[in-house]
């Protein structure tokens, strides 16, 4: 590692922030240098660097410590590739007395980050290794933080988990919203993995689902269709030979930032086609007490633009077509089920029995009752 390189970075370092920078090898000796830390345990200041280094190569940014007189440390490796040379450390500071400061005002921990900046850009450290190591360790706080709220929320299935994060999946996808994506993804990820331990099989089946989800989301966001299917025959391909968790987290994701760059490459679709697929999925589950802000979000689009666009689009409100569409429903089952007239009321949507006898007295002209005496009599 050339020595004026570290030099010009630890007098431009010393210029913006006042702290004194040296550099180590791997074990954290000094090779060029002299610490700032005076609490005068040579050896154990010695493992506190090196743990220092290999712990900002392993997480990808600064790694702040204490040596064993109580002073803080932090260093930055020296890489060549991927291989790690050495460390630029700096120590010695106490944490009662010192106010060390970027001339921005940020404390120490944007002096620490300054540091791997400075390294980065004289080409000391390796930017994008680090980057990826920031990126591995987001994802692993992710799948801790997943963990976490998938005990809370007491998921018993991995069916019950998909079904419940598929939609807001879908709607990050077709915003082209890659970051929340990605945290749905990683906590559909670990309820399959899980409830599917030692079950490979079951693994990559559920993932070949989540890719066509994701590849019809991101059809229906504008994405090529041609392109896509590319990617998916030439990625899935490879689906087979893999054979580890952690592998397949990586071709997953993989394989959702793909999708992503086919949309944000190729989208020219209109509002009215995320309409068109959100108002499919209330119809899907009339059954259910579905809001207006829930389909909108299912849409990409604010609740209030939502119903203007509905409006335009239909001449109706939003309010007006679920309703429409549950009192179809409802003369279907009453002209061709044996429901009962509650079981229908439920089927449909409608909380109140009562409710549902009038609203649908006011659609049709009469009873559900008398619609099924009159449908069934016109059969015979």
């Amino acid at each position: 590692m050339p020595e004026s390189g570290i030099e010009q970075l630890a007098s431009e370092y010393r210029r913006q922030t006042g702290i004194e920078v040296y550099a180590t090898d791997t074990q954290g000796n000094i090779t060029l240098g002299a610490s700032s830390c005076r609490c005068g345990d040579e050896a154990g200041c010695r493992a506190q660097r090196r743990r220092a280094i290999e712990q900002t190569a392993r997480w990808g940014e600064p790694f702040l410590s204490l040596c064993p007189g109580g002073y803080l440390l932090w260093a930055v490796p020296l890489m060549i590739n991927s291989e790690i040379t050495g460390g630029l450390v700096v120590d010695g500071i106490d944490l009662d007395e010192s106010k060390a400061a970027l001339p921005c005002g940020g404390g120490i921990r944007q002096a620490a980050m300054h540091l791997q900046k400075l390294a980065e850009e004289a080409n000391l450290t390796n930017a994008a290794y680090l980057q990826l190591k920031r990126r591995d360790s987001e994802m692993e706080s992710q799948r801790a933080e997943a963990i976490h709220e998938l005990k809370g929320r007491g998921y018993d299935s991995i069916r019950e988990i998909y079904i419940r994060e598929e939609p807001g999946l879908i709607s990050a996808i077709k915003r082209s919203d890659l970051s929340e994506a990605r945290a749905i993804l990683n906590r559909i990820l670990v309820g399959i993995y899980f409830f599917g331990r030692n079950r490979t099989d079951l693994l990559k089946s559920f993932i070949l689902e989540l890719v066509v989800t994701m590849s019809r989301s991101a059809v229906e966001a504008g994405g090529d269709p041609s392109e896509l299917l590319g990617v998916n025959y030439s990625s899935v391909t490879g689906l087979a030979a893999i054979d580890s968790e952690e592998e397949l987290t990586a071709w997953l994701v993989g394989m959702l930032e793909r999708i992503m760059e086919s949309i944000r490459t190729h989208a020219s679709f209109p509002t009215s086609v995320l309409v068109n697929t959100a108002m499919a999925f209330a119809e899907e589950h009339l059954s259910e007490d579905i809001s207006r802000d829930q389909i909108a979000a299912i849409a990409c689009l604010s609740p209030s633009h939502f119903s203007r666009v509905v409006k335009e689009k239909f001449g109706k409100s939003f309010t007006e077509i679920l309703t429409g569409l549950r009192i179809a429903r409802a003369r279907d089952y009453l002209a061709t089920s044996e429901k009962s007239l509650v079981q229908v009321c439920l089927d449909c949507g409608f909380s109140d029995q009562s409710y549902f006898t009038k609203v649908f007295q006011r659609h049709v002209g009469c009873t559900p009752g008398e619609y099924r005496h009159r449908v069934r009599g016109s059969l015979r």
